[in-house]
Protein backbone atom coordinates (compact mmCIF):
# COMPACT_ATOMS: atom_id res chain seq x y z
CA UNK A 1 0.00 0.00 0.00
CA UNK A 2 1.31 3.11 -0.84
CA UNK A 3 1.96 6.47 1.27
CA UNK A 4 -0.48 8.36 -0.72
CA UNK A 5 -3.26 5.40 -0.43
CA UNK A 6 -2.91 5.61 3.06
CA UNK A 7 -2.94 9.34 3.29
CA UNK A 8 -6.27 9.16 1.67
CA UNK A 9 -7.63 6.34 4.20
CA UNK A 10 -6.34 8.68 6.70
CA UNK A 11 -8.01 11.96 5.82
CA UNK A 12 -11.48 9.85 5.03
CA UNK A 13 -11.17 8.35 8.02
CA UNK A 14 -11.31 11.80 9.74
CA UNK A 15 -13.69 13.27 7.46
CA UNK A 16 -16.24 10.20 8.76
CA UNK A 17 -15.78 10.93 12.25
CA UNK A 18 -16.51 14.70 11.58
CA UNK A 19 -19.24 13.89 10.05
CA UNK A 20 -20.81 11.38 12.63
CA UNK A 21 -20.18 13.78 15.54
CA UNK A 22 -21.37 17.04 14.12
CA UNK A 23 -24.29 15.31 11.63
CA UNK A 24 -25.55 12.76 13.82
CA UNK A 25 -28.29 15.22 14.86
CA UNK A 26 -28.61 16.11 10.99
CA UNK A 27 -28.50 12.92 9.63
CA UNK A 28 -31.50 12.00 12.76
CA UNK A 29 -33.58 15.27 11.60
CA UNK A 30 -33.17 14.13 8.10
CA UNK A 31 -33.73 10.37 8.42
CA UNK A 32 -37.94 10.62 8.25
CA UNK A 33 -37.58 12.69 4.67
CA UNK A 34 -34.68 10.25 3.01
CA UNK A 35 -37.22 7.55 4.38
CA UNK A 36 -40.30 9.25 3.12
CA UNK A 37 -38.79 9.97 -0.50
CA UNK A 38 -41.32 10.79 -3.18
CA UNK A 39 -44.50 9.19 -2.13
CA UNK A 40 -44.12 5.63 -4.55
CA UNK A 41 -47.18 5.46 -7.27
CA UNK A 42 -49.60 2.63 -7.31
CA UNK A 43 -50.10 -0.79 -5.14
CA UNK A 44 -46.68 0.29 -3.38
CA UNK A 45 -47.97 3.97 -1.90
CA UNK A 46 -46.81 5.08 1.54
CA UNK A 47 -50.50 5.57 3.58
CA UNK A 48 -49.88 9.72 4.72
CA UNK A 49 -51.60 10.26 8.17
CA UNK A 50 -51.19 14.23 7.52
CA UNK A 51 -48.49 16.70 6.73
CA UNK A 52 -46.28 18.74 9.75
CA UNK A 53 -44.08 21.76 10.12
CA UNK A 54 -40.77 20.22 11.38
CA UNK A 55 -40.89 23.33 13.71
CA UNK A 56 -43.92 22.82 15.28
CA UNK A 57 -44.24 19.37 14.97
CA UNK A 58 -47.81 19.35 17.23
CA UNK A 59 -49.72 21.07 14.23
CA UNK A 60 -51.25 18.62 12.26
CA UNK A 61 -52.81 19.79 8.48
CA UNK A 62 -54.71 17.47 6.09
CA UNK A 63 -52.77 18.68 2.52
CA UNK A 64 -49.64 19.30 1.56
CA UNK A 65 -48.49 23.12 0.84
CA UNK A 66 -46.73 25.88 2.59
CA UNK A 67 -46.20 25.93 6.42
CA UNK A 68 -48.09 28.97 8.10
CA UNK A 69 -44.78 29.23 10.66
CA UNK A 70 -41.98 28.96 8.54
CA UNK A 71 -40.57 29.44 4.74
CA UNK A 72 -40.76 25.64 4.16
CA UNK A 73 -42.93 23.34 2.64
CA UNK A 74 -44.99 20.85 5.31
CA UNK A 75 -43.56 17.31 5.47
CA UNK A 76 -45.69 14.04 5.02
CA UNK A 77 -46.23 11.89 8.34
CA UNK A 78 -46.36 8.17 7.29
CA UNK A 79 -48.32 5.67 9.21
CA UNK A 80 -45.05 3.22 9.37
CA UNK A 81 -42.73 6.18 10.64
CA UNK A 82 -44.37 5.86 14.26
CA UNK A 83 -47.54 6.38 14.98
CA UNK A 84 -48.30 2.75 13.28
CA UNK A 85 -48.42 -0.60 15.70
CA UNK A 86 -44.83 0.35 16.60
CA UNK A 87 -44.42 3.59 17.29
CA UNK A 88 -41.04 5.50 17.89
CA UNK A 89 -37.90 6.91 16.21
CA UNK A 90 -36.12 4.62 13.84
CA UNK A 91 -32.35 4.09 14.19
CA UNK A 92 -30.70 0.82 12.74
CA UNK A 93 -28.04 -1.12 13.86
CA UNK A 94 -24.50 0.70 12.57
CA UNK A 95 -26.26 4.49 12.98
CA UNK A 96 -27.13 3.23 16.69
CA UNK A 97 -23.49 2.27 17.52
CA UNK A 98 -21.81 5.11 15.55
CA UNK A 99 -23.84 7.74 17.58
CA UNK A 100 -22.69 5.76 20.78
CA UNK A 101 -26.23 4.81 21.68
CA UNK A 102 -26.28 2.99 25.20
CA UNK A 103 -29.53 1.61 26.56
CA UNK A 104 -29.99 0.37 30.13
CA UNK A 105 -32.51 -1.56 32.04
CA UNK A 106 -34.54 -0.33 35.07
CA UNK A 107 -34.36 -2.09 38.09
CA UNK A 108 -34.85 -2.06 41.68
CA UNK A 109 -32.03 -0.99 44.43
CA UNK A 110 -31.42 1.23 46.91
CA UNK A 111 -29.43 4.67 46.98
CA UNK A 112 -27.01 5.48 49.49
CA UNK A 113 -28.66 5.53 53.04
CA UNK A 114 -26.93 8.19 54.45
CA UNK A 115 -25.27 11.64 52.99
CA UNK A 116 -22.76 14.50 54.60
CA UNK A 117 -23.35 18.14 54.85
CA UNK A 118 -21.73 20.98 56.18
CA UNK A 119 -22.76 23.10 59.40
CA UNK A 120 -22.02 25.01 62.34
CA UNK A 121 -22.94 25.12 66.23
CA UNK A 122 -25.17 27.43 67.58
CA UNK A 123 -26.87 27.96 71.32
CA UNK A 124 -29.66 26.09 72.00
CA UNK A 125 -32.35 28.92 71.57
CA UNK A 126 -35.22 27.12 74.25
CA UNK A 127 -32.44 26.94 76.60
CA UNK A 128 -32.47 30.47 77.65
CA UNK A 129 -33.10 32.28 80.47
CA UNK A 130 -34.02 35.83 81.72
CA UNK A 131 -33.21 37.59 85.39
CA UNK A 132 -35.12 40.48 86.17
CA UNK A 133 -35.52 42.54 88.53
CA UNK A 134 -39.19 41.33 90.40
CA UNK A 135 -39.85 44.42 92.35
CA UNK A 136 -38.43 47.79 92.14
CA UNK A 137 -35.23 49.55 93.78
CA UNK A 138 -31.94 49.93 92.75
CA UNK A 139 -28.66 48.16 91.70
CA UNK A 140 -26.15 48.03 95.03
CA UNK A 141 -23.70 45.91 93.54
CA UNK A 142 -22.80 44.22 90.29
CA UNK A 143 -20.22 41.11 90.04
CA UNK A 144 -17.43 41.04 88.16
CA UNK A 145 -18.98 39.51 84.94
CA UNK A 146 -19.25 40.43 81.37
CA UNK A 147 -21.08 39.46 78.15
CA UNK A 148 -19.11 36.39 76.96
CA UNK A 149 -18.35 35.11 80.44
CA UNK A 150 -19.12 30.91 81.03
CA UNK A 151 -20.55 31.01 84.23
CA UNK A 152 -22.51 27.76 86.26
CA UNK A 153 -26.13 27.46 87.89
CA UNK A 154 -25.86 29.54 90.90
CA UNK A 155 -23.16 32.32 90.23
CA UNK A 156 -23.75 35.75 91.72
CA UNK A 157 -24.70 38.22 89.37
CA UNK A 158 -26.37 41.91 91.34
CA UNK A 159 -26.97 42.80 94.71
CA UNK A 160 -30.32 44.73 94.65
CA UNK A 161 -32.10 46.73 97.26
CA UNK A 162 -36.00 46.57 97.18
CA UNK A 163 -37.27 48.45 99.15
CA UNK A 164 -40.80 47.13 98.77
CA UNK A 165 -39.66 44.07 99.74
CA UNK A 166 -38.63 45.71 103.20
CA UNK A 167 -41.87 47.24 103.84
CA UNK A 168 -43.72 43.98 102.92
CA UNK A 169 -41.67 42.15 105.38
CA UNK A 170 -42.71 44.22 108.48
CA UNK A 171 -46.32 43.94 107.38
CA UNK A 172 -46.13 40.00 107.36
CA UNK A 173 -44.15 40.12 110.86
CA UNK A 174 -46.80 42.52 112.00
CA UNK A 175 -50.00 40.00 111.31
CA UNK A 176 -48.01 37.46 112.28
CA UNK A 177 -47.57 38.32 115.75
CA UNK A 178 -51.56 38.65 115.82
CA UNK A 179 -51.77 34.74 116.02
CA UNK A 180 -54.54 34.21 112.95
CA UNK A 181 -53.45 31.84 110.88
CA UNK A 182 -55.86 33.19 108.09
CA UNK A 183 -54.60 36.81 107.96
CA UNK A 184 -50.78 34.90 108.22
CA UNK A 185 -51.26 32.99 105.35
CA UNK A 186 -52.42 36.07 103.01
CA UNK A 187 -49.82 38.18 104.15
CA UNK A 188 -47.06 35.48 103.06
CA UNK A 189 -49.21 34.75 100.29
CA UNK A 190 -49.07 38.42 99.47
CA UNK A 191 -45.30 37.89 99.46
CA UNK A 192 -45.19 35.42 97.36
CA UNK A 193 -47.10 37.71 94.84
CA UNK A 194 -44.41 40.25 95.36
CA UNK A 195 -41.69 37.56 93.62
CA UNK A 196 -40.28 37.16 96.96
CA UNK A 197 -38.25 33.26 97.12
CA UNK A 198 -39.04 30.96 99.58
CA UNK A 199 -36.17 31.04 100.96
CA UNK A 200 -36.43 34.48 101.88
CA UNK A 201 -39.56 34.10 103.26
CA UNK A 202 -38.39 31.15 105.51
CA UNK A 203 -35.49 33.58 106.40
CA UNK A 204 -37.72 35.97 107.78
CA UNK A 205 -39.76 33.53 109.44
CA UNK A 206 -36.58 32.02 111.29
CA UNK A 207 -34.64 35.25 112.35
CA UNK A 208 -38.30 37.94 112.63
CA UNK A 209 -35.93 40.49 111.22
CA UNK A 210 -36.82 42.28 107.63
CA UNK A 211 -34.26 42.98 105.07
CA UNK A 212 -34.75 44.31 101.33
CA UNK A 213 -31.21 43.33 100.22
CA UNK A 214 -31.30 40.25 97.53
CA UNK A 215 -28.50 39.12 95.63
CA UNK A 216 -29.50 37.76 92.06
CA UNK A 217 -27.93 34.51 90.78
CA UNK A 218 -27.95 33.25 87.80
CA UNK A 219 -30.62 30.17 87.10
CA UNK A 220 -28.80 27.63 84.66
CA UNK A 221 -24.89 27.55 83.61
CA UNK A 222 -24.13 29.31 80.21
CA UNK A 223 -23.15 31.74 78.29
CA UNK A 224 -24.17 35.50 79.61
CA UNK A 225 -25.57 37.01 76.37
CA UNK A 226 -26.35 40.19 77.98
CA UNK A 227 -25.94 42.28 81.10
CA UNK A 228 -27.56 45.13 81.83
CA UNK A 229 -26.62 45.95 85.71
CA UNK A 230 -24.88 48.49 86.16
CA UNK A 231 -24.18 49.82 90.23
CA UNK A 232 -26.62 52.70 91.40
CA UNK A 233 -28.88 51.92 88.54
CA UNK A 234 -32.54 52.33 89.76
CA UNK A 235 -34.78 49.71 88.47
CA UNK A 236 -38.30 49.25 87.77
CA UNK A 237 -40.22 45.94 88.33
CA UNK A 238 -39.39 43.42 85.41
CA UNK A 239 -36.83 44.98 84.28
CA UNK A 240 -34.04 42.67 82.78
CA UNK A 241 -30.94 42.42 84.16
CA UNK A 242 -29.20 39.54 82.08
CA UNK A 243 -29.54 36.97 79.34
CA UNK A 244 -27.79 33.74 79.61
CA UNK A 245 -27.92 30.64 77.04
CA UNK A 246 -27.71 27.17 78.42
CA UNK A 247 -24.65 25.04 77.04
CA UNK A 248 -25.98 21.72 78.32
CA UNK A 249 -26.86 21.01 74.47
CA UNK A 250 -26.54 23.06 71.22
CA UNK A 251 -27.71 23.15 68.05
CA UNK A 252 -25.90 22.12 64.92
CA UNK A 253 -27.97 23.98 61.89
CA UNK A 254 -27.27 22.01 58.73
CA UNK A 255 -27.40 23.15 55.24
CA UNK A 256 -29.22 20.46 52.74
CA UNK A 257 -29.49 20.75 49.50
CA UNK A 258 -33.13 20.84 48.19
CA UNK A 259 -32.47 17.59 46.11
CA UNK A 260 -31.74 15.80 49.43
CA UNK A 261 -34.43 17.71 51.69
CA UNK A 262 -36.66 14.98 51.43
CA UNK A 263 -34.28 12.10 52.80
CA UNK A 264 -34.66 13.98 56.23
CA UNK A 265 -37.32 13.38 59.01
CA UNK A 266 -38.00 15.08 62.29
CA UNK A 267 -36.49 12.33 64.71
CA UNK A 268 -33.68 10.52 62.68
CA UNK A 269 -30.39 9.96 64.30
CA UNK A 270 -27.35 11.94 63.10
CA UNK A 271 -23.84 11.68 63.86
CA UNK A 272 -21.74 15.23 63.64
CA UNK A 273 -17.59 15.44 63.10
CA UNK A 274 -16.17 18.33 63.99
CA UNK A 275 -12.54 19.54 62.92
CA UNK A 276 -12.04 20.98 66.50
CA UNK A 277 -11.76 16.87 67.60
CA UNK A 278 -10.36 14.43 65.11
CA UNK A 279 -11.51 10.79 65.64
CA UNK A 280 -14.61 11.88 67.76
CA UNK A 281 -18.41 11.67 66.56
CA UNK A 282 -21.30 13.31 68.49
CA UNK A 283 -24.32 11.80 68.03
CA UNK A 284 -27.45 13.48 68.16
CA UNK A 285 -30.60 13.80 66.51
CA UNK A 286 -33.28 16.30 64.05
CA UNK A 287 -35.21 18.54 65.99
CA UNK A 288 -36.21 20.44 63.30
CA UNK A 289 -36.33 21.71 59.53
CA UNK A 290 -36.74 25.11 59.05
CA UNK A 291 -39.62 25.98 56.43
CA UNK A 292 -37.95 28.67 54.24
CA UNK A 293 -34.99 27.71 51.48
CA UNK A 294 -31.76 29.95 51.41
CA UNK A 295 -32.40 31.81 48.31
CA UNK A 296 -28.19 31.85 46.81
CA UNK A 297 -27.36 28.38 47.64
CA UNK A 298 -31.14 26.96 47.55
CA UNK A 299 -30.78 24.74 50.76
CA UNK A 300 -32.89 24.16 53.59
CA UNK A 301 -31.35 24.62 56.88
CA UNK A 302 -31.98 20.94 59.42
CA UNK A 303 -31.42 22.19 63.19
CA UNK A 304 -29.55 18.93 64.61
CA UNK A 305 -29.50 18.86 68.76
CA UNK A 306 -26.14 17.27 70.55
CA UNK A 307 -25.35 16.53 74.10
CA UNK A 308 -22.48 19.68 75.00
CA UNK A 309 -20.61 17.40 77.88
CA UNK A 310 -18.68 19.44 79.76
CA UNK A 311 -19.42 22.51 77.33
CA UNK A 312 -16.70 21.80 74.42
CA UNK A 313 -18.73 22.16 71.64
CA UNK A 314 -18.85 25.64 71.03
CA UNK A 315 -21.26 28.31 69.02
CA UNK A 316 -19.44 28.75 65.86
CA UNK A 317 -17.53 25.59 65.27
CA UNK A 318 -17.42 24.30 61.73
CA UNK A 319 -18.77 20.94 61.54
CA UNK A 320 -19.40 17.99 58.90
CA UNK A 321 -23.00 15.44 59.79
CA UNK A 322 -24.45 12.63 58.42
CA UNK A 323 -28.00 12.88 57.69
CA UNK A 324 -30.78 9.78 55.83
CA UNK A 325 -32.77 7.23 56.88
CA UNK A 326 -32.86 3.41 56.20
CA UNK A 327 -32.51 2.97 52.04
CA UNK A 328 -35.47 1.10 50.86
CA UNK A 329 -35.30 -0.42 47.54
CA UNK A 330 -36.81 1.71 44.84
CA UNK A 331 -36.35 1.72 40.72
CA UNK A 332 -33.38 3.42 39.78
CA UNK A 333 -31.99 4.76 36.24
CA UNK A 334 -28.52 5.95 35.29
CA UNK A 335 -28.95 9.94 36.36
CA UNK A 336 -27.81 10.89 32.67
CA UNK A 337 -31.03 9.17 31.27
CA UNK A 338 -33.26 11.91 32.50
CA UNK A 339 -33.61 14.49 30.43
CA UNK A 340 -35.30 17.54 32.41
CA UNK A 341 -36.88 20.24 30.14
CA UNK A 342 -37.55 22.69 33.09
CA UNK A 343 -41.26 21.50 33.26
CA UNK A 344 -40.89 18.09 33.41
CA UNK A 345 -38.40 14.55 33.00
CA UNK A 346 -38.55 12.52 29.95
CA UNK A 347 -36.80 9.31 29.24
CA UNK A 348 -36.27 7.58 25.79
CA UNK A 349 -37.73 4.13 25.98
CA UNK A 350 -36.37 1.51 23.69
CA UNK A 351 -39.26 -0.46 21.81
CA UNK A 352 -37.75 -2.81 20.52
CA UNK A 353 -36.69 -3.21 16.47
CA UNK A 354 -34.45 -0.10 16.68
CA UNK A 355 -37.02 1.82 17.49
CA UNK A 356 -37.07 4.38 20.55
CA UNK A 357 -39.92 6.13 22.15
CA UNK A 358 -40.17 9.39 24.44
CA UNK A 359 -42.00 8.56 27.78
CA UNK A 360 -42.69 11.09 30.88
CA UNK A 361 -41.25 10.14 34.36
CA UNK A 362 -41.42 11.44 37.58
CA UNK A 363 -37.77 11.51 39.15
CA UNK A 364 -37.07 11.90 43.10
CA UNK A 365 -33.60 11.76 44.52
CA UNK A 366 -30.38 11.23 43.36
CA UNK A 367 -27.00 9.37 44.49
CA UNK A 368 -24.17 7.70 43.43
CA UNK A 369 -25.02 8.51 39.31
CA UNK A 370 -28.68 6.78 39.87
CA UNK A 371 -31.81 8.56 40.12
CA UNK A 372 -34.76 6.81 41.42
CA UNK A 373 -37.81 6.72 39.43
CA UNK A 374 -40.91 7.47 41.36
CA UNK A 375 -43.90 7.14 38.16
CA UNK A 376 -43.72 6.43 34.81
CA UNK A 377 -41.11 3.38 34.54
CA UNK A 378 -41.51 -0.35 35.56
CA UNK A 379 -38.78 -2.68 35.96
CA UNK A 380 -36.89 -4.09 33.22
CA UNK A 381 -38.01 -1.46 30.86
CA UNK A 382 -35.29 -0.49 29.05
CA UNK A 383 -34.03 3.21 28.99
CA UNK A 384 -31.20 5.00 26.54
CA UNK A 385 -28.42 6.24 28.77
CA UNK A 386 -26.25 8.11 26.14
CA UNK A 387 -27.63 8.75 22.80
CA UNK A 388 -30.66 9.87 24.21
CA UNK A 389 -30.77 13.46 23.37
CA UNK A 390 -30.27 12.97 19.85
CA UNK A 391 -33.12 10.68 20.30
CA UNK A 392 -35.34 13.42 21.67
CA UNK A 393 -34.58 16.19 19.29
CA UNK A 394 -35.61 13.62 16.63
CA UNK A 395 -38.87 12.70 18.02
CA UNK A 396 -39.69 16.32 18.62
CA UNK A 397 -39.33 17.16 14.85
CA UNK A 398 -41.42 14.08 13.86
CA UNK A 399 -43.98 14.59 16.08
CA UNK A 400 -44.28 11.98 18.21
CA UNK A 401 -46.42 12.01 21.07
CA UNK A 402 -44.71 11.39 24.58
CA UNK A 403 -45.86 8.69 26.67
CA UNK A 404 -47.85 10.19 29.61
CA UNK A 405 -47.91 8.98 33.26
CA UNK A 406 -50.80 6.57 34.46
CA UNK A 407 -52.80 8.26 36.75
CA UNK A 408 -52.25 7.73 40.28
CA UNK A 409 -54.81 5.27 41.98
Amino acid sequence: MTDATSAARWRAGILAAVLIAGGGGYWLGQRGQSDAAPEATGSGARKILYYYDPMFPNQKFDKPGKSPFMDMQLEPKFADEGNGTTPGVSVDPAARQSLGIRVVAAEMGSLAATFDVNGSIDFNQRDVAIVQARSGGFVERVYRLAPGDVIGAGTPIADLQLPEWGSAQTEYLSVKKLGKPDLTAAARQRLRLMGMPEGVIAEVDRSGRTGGRLTVRAPIGGVVQTLNARAGVTLAAGQTLAEISGLGTVWLNAAVPEAQAGWVKIGQPATAKLTAFPGEAFTGRVVAILPTATADSRTLTVRVELANRGGRLRPGMFAVVALGGDAKPTLLVPSEAVIRTGTRSIVMLEKGDGRYHPAEVVAGREGGGKTEILQGLVPGEKVVASGQFLLDSEASLTGLTVRPLEPVQ
